[in-house]
């Protein structure tokens, strides 16, 4: 199943990975340090841009990490790391402010949200299912009593990857109109202008390039074994 060039396309998107990671602290890191007018906190920040959208029930909460920022669909909550929860610079108000356009998204039933939201559990049973499938080609299943076959097994995993792979891409028109919900929010309402909504853009942009780099190497991965199947078809 771990072929070489399966671990290069692994490889090679783990570096990819890597460097935006690396790219993405890097800007957060600079941005953190850029006041916004007003001197708003993240928090704060949320909170008017909720009550700004008609929005009363969604509280605003602090959690432990960095970069841990992300909006709970099951109890209606923005979970805003602790720097940028009492952050009052361009980076928070960045964060703050996407987080927040989830939320926004949830209370107008923003379609593709919804859809993700439904996908969730299958993405969590392929996981458990693709784990089994691995472990069980690990040891030789598939010629226990030919009821575990190879090509069964691919089936499985192009099956699960497909899931992985839709999962990802329609999360990328969820985290993209988050984005732009909060930088049209954020100079509306004044909070940014000119440089610091370039930076906030900026951020932005960096922060959506993880998930596009996880679309592609679900895309790229499950291209492999569908070419690998296809294969032994022939």
């Amino acid at each position: 199943m771990f072929s070489l060039p399966l671990l290069v396309i692994f490889a090679g998107f783990a570096l990819l990975s890597m460097i935006v990671s690396r790219r993405l602290k890097s800007k957060f890191a600079a941005y953190s340090k850029v006041p916004i007018d007003g001197g708003l906190t993240g928090r704060e920040i949320s909170e008017k841009m909720l009550h700004d959208n008609g929005i009363n029930n969604v509280p605003v909460n602090s959690v432990a990490g960095r970069l841990t920022d992300h909006y709970n669909p099951r109890n209606r909550t923005i979970n805003l790391s602790s720097d940028v929860y009492s952050g009052r610079s361009v980076a928070s108000a960045a964060v703050a402010a996407h987080e927040t356009g989830h939320a926004i998204q949830h209370a107008n039933s923003y379609s593709m949200l919804t859809l993700r939201s439904a996908l969730v559990p299958l993405q969590n049973v392929s996981a458990k299912v693709i784990n089994f499938v691995f472990i069980a080609m690990s040891f030789g299943a598939f010629m226990i009593g030919g009821w575990f076959s190879y090509d069964l097994a691919l089936k499985i995993v192009i099956a699960c990857y497909g899931i992985f792979t839709l999962f990802a891409f329609i999360t990328l028109p969820v985290e993209i109109d988050a984005s732009h919900r909060a930088l049209v929010w954020l100079r509306s309402s004044g909070i940014t202008h000119g440089e610091t909504q370039e930076k906030a853009k900026d951020a932005l942009k960096w922060a959506a390039y993880t998930y596009v780099v996880v679309a592609l190497s679900s895309l790229a991965t499950l291209l492999y074994y569908i070419m690998r199947f296809m294969g032994r078809r022939n």
